[in-house]
């Protein structure tokens, strides 16, 4: 092996073993961060084995406000198949967060990131983004921006495939 080969496994071995962890980019291909792993305001349902929605919204994004009935009517349609949406406002200021909350009552759970530790491990690349992960926790899909219908049949069939997956 020559030197310079040795030095970089060296250094990354290093690395893993300083427990410094690894960026963590909501990129299709790799798994998201661990929602676990931040102060999220409210409970998270168990996600082991379930396709996974999150999406990343503000109460000031009026495409945001619009993909709310979207993702109810995902949430009703696919939910017992194994779909748990889960919608994280970067609102630093829970109380507007609660009060957005109340006004469009949605049925897929909802989390404030209020420190803004889950939104900066991500990196969404606008307001509206989400991200569709699958059964082994990896990001298949990402829609930056809400579309309406256009958004929905490719949320839609994207879902389907992931659940047809054998867990």
């Amino acid at each position: 092996m020559r030197s310079h080969n040795k030095i970089i496994i060296i250094g990354l071995i290093g690395l893993l073993a300083s427990g410094v962890p690894a960026r963590a980019d909501g990129q299709v291909g790799k798994p998201l961060p661990n929602l676990t792993d931040f102060a999220l305001a409210n409970h998270l349902p168990a996600l082991p084995g379930r396709v996974v929605l999150v999406d990343f919204w503000a109460t000031w994004c009026t495409p945001c406000r619009a993909s709310f009935p979207a993702y109810n009517a995902l949430q009703r349609e696919f939910g017992e198949r194994g779909l748990t949406i889960i919608g994280v406002s970067v609102d630093q200021d829970e109380d507007k967060y609660e009060r957005f909350v109340q006004k469009l009552a949605p049925v897929f759970t909802t989390v404030c990131d209020s420190t803004q530790g889950f939104v900066t491990a991500v990196h969404p690349t606008a307001m509206p983004t989400c991200y569709v992960i699958d059964r082994h926790g990896v990001v298949q899909a990402m829609h930056s921006g809400f579309y309406g219908n256009t958004t929905v049949r490719e949320l839609r069939e994207e879902i389907t495939k992931l659940l047809e997956e054998k867990p």
